[in-house]
């Protein structure tokens, strides 16, 4: 009972944060880190911050600082020191060793939280990878974490001291790397393939992006339970930072609208460490081949502009910052009569995707978006040639079908590679 109490007892965390030059948005940014925390099931406890015109090269913060940290972390019996900035190999080898505890950064900090999360092979293989790619310049200050929770595990188990040491574990994880580098090229490849097949059946391709927990999952949920209550491939939703970080395609085909398909990629954040980014380029992909793009902003919270500023500059990182968007401004009841919703402004759409409301006129604009170039025609398809109507019914929107003696009338919106594959059987 005693040891189960141990085991589920959450650690203390202080949180650290330096603002720089009057930076309008630090305090966003702390909000964010103790957000951050708590996904991690850490139990913040303390918070200490300092205005700077520049971080302290040696620890990140001022001398004077530390001094008044150590002090607090021994006061609040915390058990980690979490700093709202990347530090550098040295800042966090003088960190840990002074204050004697475990110290993490903003970016290890995700990283953590994305091992936790990862659940398909590539997921966790991409988390890894990240992971690593950050150990390799900072295993002095790493080790030194490693002493402080009083042992060592994954990479850095082996038994020895110094030089040495510090080598054959920067050697240890090369290799893991490279082999790492190898299985993910591999799967890259296959979803390569996979994603070939689906541009080759011309389905217009549609992604959900966006900062983490604006709702995106609840979208793709309930467009599914709305337009496809047949289809049992929801995906998990929670309210939490970083609740999904695995891709998911769907097909989406709603009545009286052409059918697309529909992405769900991992949610951005500010200062998203570069080496996930890279690490998570291939799942990420969904976006860039897209052929339209939701930006799935919480309208809510007050920090919304820049949230899409951020997700602006992540899709402009990946090259998909030429691809059409729409603006789907969600949880917008909270702001917003629920009578007067949605609301419809250029290419923001103010809808709740909690509540199902809008969605209709959401497809609408993604009719509008991925369709505009579509024609309506009437088709003659000959029964011997029945393959040609499934095809249509798959990627044209099919006003009617009659069955009559001289063949399938249909009439039908077209894009131009349609009409000029079927321009035999047009009227």
């Amino acid at each position: 009972m005693f040891e189960n109490e141990i085991k589920d007892k959450k650690r203390r965390a202080v949180l650290v944060g330096a603002c720089l030059n009057n930076d309008p948005d630090f305090q966003v940014s702390m909000t964010e880190l103790e957000g951050l925390a708590e996904a991690e099931n850490l139990e913040v406890v303390a918070d200490i911050t300092q205005n700077l015109d520049s971080q302290d090269t040696a620890y990140y913060i001022g001398s004077g600082k530390v001094r008044e940290l150590k002090a607090i972390v021994f006061e609040m019996e915390a058990d980690i020191v979490i700093v709202n900035n990347q530090l550098s190999p040295s800042q966090l080898a003088n960190l840990a060793h002074d204050l004697e505890t475990e110290v993490i950064d903003r970016t290890n900090l995700i990283l953590n939280i994305f091992a936790d999360r990862a659940r398909s092979k590539e997921a966790k293989m991409q988390v890894d990878y990240a992971k690593l790619q950050y150990m390799l310049p900072r295993l002095v200050g790493l080790r030194q974490n490693l002493s402080r929770q009083g042992g060592t595990g994954g990479s850095m188990s082996n038994k020895g001291s110094g030089e040495t040491q510090i080598e054959l574990d920067r050697r240890h994880i090369e290799k893991q790397m490279s082999e790492l580098r190898k299985q993910l090229r591999e799967i890259a490849k296959n979803r390569e393939t996979q994603r070939k097949k689906r541009q080759n059946s011309s389905i217009p391709q549609v992604a959900l992006v966006g900062y983490t927990n604006a709702g995106k999952s609840t979208l793709l949920n309930k467009m599914l339970n709305t337009y496809c209550p047949d289809e049992e491939k929801e995906v998990m939703v929670k309210d939490m930072l970083f609740a999904t970080l695995d891709t998911t395609v769907r097909k989406i085909t709603p009545p009286e609208h052409r059918a697309f398909l529909l992405s769900d990629t991992v949610g951005f954040i500010n200062h998203l460490p570069h080496d996930l980014v890279d690490a998570f380029r291939s799942t990420l992909e969904e976006a860039v081949n897209a052929d339209l793009i939701l930006d799935v902003i919480d309208y809510s919270d007050e920090n919304y502009q820049m949230h899409m500023d951020v997700t602006a500059k992540t899709l402009k990182d990946l090259n998909a910052g030429h691809i059409p968007v729409l603006y789907v401004m969600n949880k917008s009841d909270r702001k917003y009569p629920v009578s007067g919703l949605p609301v419809i402004r250029g290419d923001k759409i103010y809808i709740s995707a909690e509540k199902g409301i809008g969605l209709d006129a959401l497809l609408e604009k993604i009719d509008e978006k991925l369709f505009s170039g579509f024609l309506t025609m009437e088709l003659i398809i000959p029964y011997t040639k029945g393959s040609i109507e499934h095809d249509l019914q798959e990627r044209a929107r099919i006003i009617s079908v009659k069955y009559e003696d001289d063949g399938i009338h249909i009439t039908a919106d077209l894009n131009q590679e349609m009409i000029k594959r079927y321009k035999e059987f047009i009227q």
